[in-house]
């Protein structure tokens, strides 16, 4: 750590208390942003009913599906970004920085007029209920008219994230976060706007985020400032941004697809089910952090000293932060499990919507183990240069058998419970997967000729 500023190298020092140390701002932080979409859903769930949670809800997983592939490039930059801050190589890391920012302005534009245009149709295609499908066409196209603020937040915050410094985004989600509460209150509760007054807290919120990022960045120590002047594509680091990034972003859209898959099969059992799995998804999204946290921590670590080439000391903290966020996501989920009715029931009174999440929960809280695994196994081989790895596991589980089982066995039952155990067990082939090929394959030497390529 140096002097007044907040970004970490962690190629040296004590590893556990290193990354629990950045992990702990991100698990903050994270915590903060979750309240984003939750506070949407709680309020609107409150205020405007069941119809209006099951718009605001339901439409997670096409959000996640039109933003995952641009989050995944991001993703990959930032692999590239933390192994030139880990090799001291400024001026490589500067045109990573500044061509990943010229990307996200491009995606943002792109994401606003896809969003806006196309999402309605999906909605449809996806068999949202008639009652609840005009409110999510409105929820939508207000939340991607703000694709711009969403797409430069995430790009920046990785950028510090990359350099080790996971205490600045903390504060600012904080702040926005904060914001987004108090005008969906003010919105919903007060000017009774409906849904669309939910997604413009949000769009408000997120600008607020890249305000406070940019006047960070604008600021920072010279090695990764970031100049206005400066920001355009270089050829060849885009090219290396997009060989670590696209697998990842690739692999988050086609999963992204098979949950709207596992979406349009919720939707077939009704609003309540909507609304209830809904409901339930806001709960896990809470239970998720600590495995995103460590998740990031763990990439961010292994590229750093990969790239300083403390092969050892990589191979140590991927094993201290695997271990971590297994013992952690499954205490998080033996409490969800007990306490999961009380959660369900504070974003709707409906017993019937309550059952519907309560059951959901029971049936995946008790593996989050397996989710964790696979996403803390997945970010060290991101962060060994090894993205394409992870992305055959996840299309081969989480998306071809996930949808196969789906179509085989929901018609034969026709029971939600169908849906709800598709996940524990593509999680746990997912982790099986991942597991041999973390103990077998030598992941620690593959950046450093394309590295030396740029």
């Amino acid at each position: 750590m140096t002097g007044t500023h907040t970004q970490m190298r962690m190629t040296e020092g004590p590893i556990g208390r290193q990354m629990i140390y950045f992990a702990l701002p991100l698990f903050i932080g994270n915590l903060f942003q979750q309240l984003y979409n939750t506070a949407d859903a709680l309020i609107v769930g409150r205020l405007l009913g069941n119809e209006a949670l099951a718009a605001v809800s339901g439409t997670g997983t096409l959000i996640f599906l039109l933003v995952s592939l641009f989050e995944g490039v991001a993703a990959g930059a930032g692999v590239v970004i933390s192994r030139y801050f880990g090799s001291r190589d400024t001026e490589k890391m500067r045109l990573a920085i500044h061509t990943n920012v010229a990307f996200s302005l491009a995606a943002g534009l792109f994401l606003t007029l896809a969003g806006t245009t196309l999402t309605p149709a999906i909605l449809r295609l996806m068999g949202t209920p008639a009652d609840v499908l005009p409110m999510a066409s409105e929820y939508i196209r207000v939340y991607f008219a703000g694709s711009l603020g969403l797409a430069v937040y995430n790009t920046l915050r990785g950028i510090m994230q990359a350099v080790g410094d996971s205490r600045s985004p903390l504060y600012y989600l904080v702040i926005s976060s904060l914001v987004n509460v108090a005008l969906d209150l003010v919105f919903v509760g007060f000017f009774r706007t409906g849904v669309w007054g939910a997604a413009l807290a949000t769009i408000i919120s997120q600008f607020i985020s890249v305000a406070l990022c940019l006047g960070k960045l604008l600021r920072a120590p010279e090695e990764f400032r970031l100049r206005l002047r400066e920001i355009g594509f270089d050829r060849k680091m885009l090219g290396l941004i997009i060989k670590y990034g696209l697998p990842s972003g690739l692999q988050n859209s086609v999963i992204a697809i098979a949950n709207v898959v596992v979406q349009s099969n919720i939707n077939a059992f009704g609003t309540m089910a909507v609304a209830g799995c809904g409901a339930y998804s806001k709960v896990e999204g809470f239970a998720f952090l600590p495995i995103s946290s460590f998740a990031i921590a763990l990439t961010t670590f292994v590229g750093q000293n990969l790239g300083a080439q403390e092969f050892s000391r990589a191979k140590a903290g991927a094993k201290f932060g695997i271990i971590c966020t297994l013992i952690v996501s499954e205490l998080i989920g033996l409490g969800f499990y007990l306490i999961a009715p009380a959660l369900i029931g504070a974003f709707t009174a409906e017993p019937e919507a309550v059952a519907f999440g309560v059951d959901k929960a029971r049936v995946c809280s008790l593996f989050y183990f397996l989710l964790a695994a696979s996403h803390a196994l997945s970010a060290v081989l991101r962060g060994a240069g090894k993205a394409v790895i992870p992305m055959a596991a996840m299309l081969s589980f989480w998306c071809v058998v996930r949808v196969a089982f789906l179509k085989i066995f929901v018609p034969v039952f026709r029971s939600i419970a169908v849906v709800n155990w598709v996940y524990p067990l593509t999680w746990l082939l997912s982790t099986i997967f991942l597991s041999i090929y973390f103990i077998k394959a030598d992941w620690l030497h593959s950046f450093e000729k394309e590295a030396r390529s740029v």
